[in-house]
Parts: C-alpha cells; sequence; structure tokens
C-alpha cells in the first residue's frame, strides 16, 4: 500500500491498524533547535483520544506516545523523528460478524476489491485512530508556527446534526466535549446526542478551523496552492466529504461587488478568500469549513452483500462515535498546522532573501 506520506518539505508518514500492535509515525523536515518534549504532544492526542465523554466512542485507549528519534537534550536534531502510540483495548470479537460483508459507507467493500483481502477489525488500515499520527504531527508543526511566526491554529464545532453553533467565545472551546464555542447550547447538545444513541443512528457535522497571524506569501502559484493542499489535506481525513476555504459554497449566491475583498491603506475590508488569493496567502487570517459524514458504523440494520455477492443485512455492533465530527477538532487544526509548517518551510527555502515591496496590511478578522 502507497499513499501513506503526505506533505513536501514537513512530511508525515503513518503506520498501523485499528487492532494492530500500534501506530506509528515518522516526521521528516522539522528543523533543529525547536525545544519538544512528549508532553507538547500529549496534550494534543489527549483531545482527540476516545473515551472522554458518554458522547463518544468508549474504547479505553491512553494514546499515550513514545518518541523514539530525533531529539537530543530535549531539542530536534533536524533528523526523522519517530514515534509510536500503542493500542490497549481492542475488541476484535466486536467485528467477527463482518468479516464476511460489507458495511454501507464504509470502505470495507473499496478495500476488498482493490487488495482482494482486507482487515475487517474496526476497519483495519482505513480506521480513523490513524488520525493520532497526524495529530501528533500536528502538535510539532502548531509549536514550530507558534513560536518562529507566531501563527496559532484553532478550531471548533460550528455545527451539529442540524444544530448550528455560534462562536460566542474562544475559552470555553477545550471546556466541553463538543468543542463548541457556545457554552449555552451544550445542554442542547448533549440531548441531540443521546436520543441519537437510543434510536441507534448517527449524524454529521461541520468544524471550522482558522490560522492567526499567517503571514503574507505562503503557497505558490498553479500547482503548489497552499489552499488547494489545505483541501487535499482535510479531505484526508477519515468521513470528510467537503472543504470549504472563506465563503466557499456561499460564494455562489454573492455577487463580484460581495465577494471580491477590498484592499485600503488601513487593510482588507472583508475575507471572503479565506485569507488565500492565487493560492498564496495575503495576511489575513486563514479560514477552513469541513463537512463530516454521519458515521457508517450504526445500530441499524442496512442493506448489503456478502463477500460472495449475496444480499444480506448489516448490524455494527461494538463501539463507535455516533458523530465523528465531535473528535474531529484537533485532527482538523493538525492538517491545517502541517500544511502550513509545510509551505513557510517552502517559501523560506524560495524566498527567503526576499522581502515584500509593501508592508503587509492588516486582515479584517473573519472570526472574533
Amino acid at each position: 500500500m502507497s499513499g501513506n506520506t503526505f506533505g513536501t518539505l514537513f512530511c508525515v508518514t503513518s503506520f498501523g491498524e485499528s487492532h494492530g500492535t500500534a501506530y506509528g509515525g515518522v516526521v521528516d523536515g522539522c528543523p533543529p533547535g525547536l525545544a519538544l518534549s512528549e508532553a507538547d504532544i500529549q496534550k494534543e492526542l489527549d483531545r482527540r483520544k476516545p473515551g472522554t465523554s458518554r458522547h463518544v466512542t468508549q474504547r479505553q485507549e491512553s494514546d499515550r506516545i513514545e518518541l523514539l528519534s530525533g531529539l537530543f537534550e530535549g531539542k530536534t536534531t533536524g533528523t526523522s523523528i519517530g514515534f509510536v502510540i500503542r493500542n490497549e483495548d481492542q475488541r476484535s470479537k466486536d467485528y467477527s460478524a463482518l468479516a464476511r460483508t460489507f458495511r454501507p459507507g464504509h470502505a470495507d467493500y473499496t478495500y476488498w476489491q482493490k487488495y482482494a483481502i482486507r482487515d475487517h477489525r474496526g476497519g483495519g488500515r482505513a480506521s480513523a485512530r490513524d488520525t493520532m499520527i497526524r495529530v501528533a504531527a500536528g502538535a510539532i508543526a502548531k509549536k514550530w508556527l507558534r513560536e518562529r511566526y507566531g501563527v496559532e491554529v484553532r478550531g471548533y464545532l460550528c455545527q451539529l446534526g442540524p444544530h448550528p453553533i455560534e462562536l460566542k467565545s474562544w475559552e470555553g472551546v477545550n471546556a466541553n466535549p463538543f468543542f463548541s464555542p457556545d457554552p449555552d447550547i451544550v445542554p442542547v447538545l448533549e440531548e441531540y446526542m443521546d436520543a441519537l444513541r437510543r434510536d441507534g443512528d448517527s449524524c454529521g457535522a461541520r468544524v471550522t478551523v482558522i490560522a492567526q497571524g499567517v503571514p503574507v506569501g505562503w503557497g505558490e502559484p498553479v500547482y503548489g496552492r497552499l489552499d488547494a493542499d489545505i483541501a487535499a489535506a482535510m479531505m484526508g481525513i477519515n468521513a470528510v466529504k467537503g472543504v470549504e476555504i472563506g465563503a466557499g459554497f456561499q460564494s455562489v449566491s454573492q455577487r463580484g461587488s460581495e465577494h471580491g475583498d477590498e484592499l485600503t491603506p488601513e487593510g482588507f475590508l472583508s475575507n471572503n478568500a479565506g485569507g488565500i488569493l492565487g493560492g498564496i496567502t495575503t495576511g489575513q487570517e486563514v479560514v477552513v469549513n469541513i463537512a463530516l459524514k454521519p458515521t457508517s458504523s450504526i445500530r441499524l440494520a442496512r442493506r448489503s452483500i456478502d463477500t460472495e455477492g449475496k444480499a444480506t443485512t448489516v448490524q455494527t455492533t461494538g463501539r463507535h462515535d455516533p458523530c465523528v465530527g465531535i473528535r474531529a477538532t484537533p485532527i482538523a487544526e493538525a492538517m491545517l498546522a502541517c500544511v502550513l509548517m509545510d509551505h513557510a518551510l517552502r517559501h523560506r527555502a524560495q524566498c527567503g532573501d526576499t522581502s515584500p515591496p509593501l508592508p503587509p496590511i492588516p486582515g479584517k478578522p473573519s472570526r472574533s
């Protein structure tokens, strides 16, 4: 299987399966001299890990990272940063009934058709547990971006099923199990999720992730566009079916007089472009929205076929997230941070000696 590495200069490679011994990752391209510890990465992994509330899968995993290489005396050496995260709470018997059937909406059928063999336990390589590796790599990227350029990457859940969520304050985002920026709506979300679990069903979600303090000039024209790489990275997250940069699909109903972000000596007047023009950052906030589909593993009986092509029905038991979007915020943050660090290094390599002819103008914050 190829396709286990992403990035150009800041590269992330992962390996592992949901019910295997461990997941592992290799991060290449991190510059030397960055102070880094397991604790720096663990705090991000703890935001993503399962079993943190009744609204997510009850699989009990510590997701404890073990750094294996790339550090000396607490700092990165510029060599490959290798690490493993061991699986601790597999229940492979929960998936025995799926050995000869395919779950609708899951990767079971496509993996079987492509490889003629598949690990049916928890989805194998298609499991969302692989996102641990991206979150770990993103923790490194976040720290480097913050210390080197003052860039902050953060996100929040902006819609759960039919419930839109307003950004009232960043302060409470990490203080509730939904990454909700509106603490007042949390009881509504909890009631909705409790009813969803009782029904044996699932729902989708939408997550917003924003990078603040991004300098002007990151990204490359045509085939190295920053927005294209962001879109590819976000679509690489399990269950993501849509990506918007800036106004996204709302731009369809906008007029040009409304959508084009006007410039003044004092700064941009809007940010419909999401901080990227021509694939290159404007110096404004980079704003990304992702849509995550409803979890495919549900208790309700669904029509499918077995490995002999015969009609059957599938009911998925075991431990699953009724909404994968609830734990997606730190994953989306990590992917954006990794892409931004990759482009920061690419920009430094080609244009490190150039200076913008004009001082960068301030950007209008798209969120408070």
